[in-house]
């Protein structure tokens, strides 16, 4: 089981300014974006969620919990995973490019690490302070 933390006061905007956002709605927020849980149950505790079971790839795994910790609100995930999976939190002035360079060592690879934060990404420079990213780890 890991703990990730998040950035509580930045991310995807899904419900009213004092109040935090429910199981419920960070499972929709996730099948929103066309992934699939596959099984997995989504708790929340305050502003601390937990995702757990479910029959998915580590990379599936990966995307679900930036998916609920990117979310205004949330300030930490816990889950089971297979592999340590490593992610980035996105600063002032961050660049994918940069980004690469720093995490993969050639600012070239920006393109690998915006494919594997799809669907969250829709475009490459559309991050923001705070967001934390995957970086794949084959590319």
């Amino acid at each position: 089981m890991g703990l990730w933390n998040f950035v509580k006061s930045a991310g995807r905007k899904l419900v009213g300014k004092d109040d935090l956002p429910t199981a419920a709605i960070l499972e929709k927020e996730v099948a929103d974006l066309g992934l699939d849980t596959k099984g997995a149950e989504i708790k929340v505790d305050g502003d601390k969620v937990m995702v757990s079971g479910g029959d998915m790839t580590q990379e599936e795994r990966e995307k679900v919990i930036l998916a609920v910790g990117n979310v205004e609100g949330v300030s930490a995930v816990e889950a089971d995973t297979t592999d340590e999976p490593v992610f980035h939190e996105v600063v002032k002035g961050d660049t994918l490019w940069a980004i690469a360079e720093k995490t993969m060592g050639n600012g070239s690879k920006y393109n690998a690490i915006f494919e594997a934060n799809r669907p969250m990404l829709s475009h490459p420079d559309k991050i923001y302070p705070g967001q934390v990213l995957r970086i794949p780890q084959e590319a």
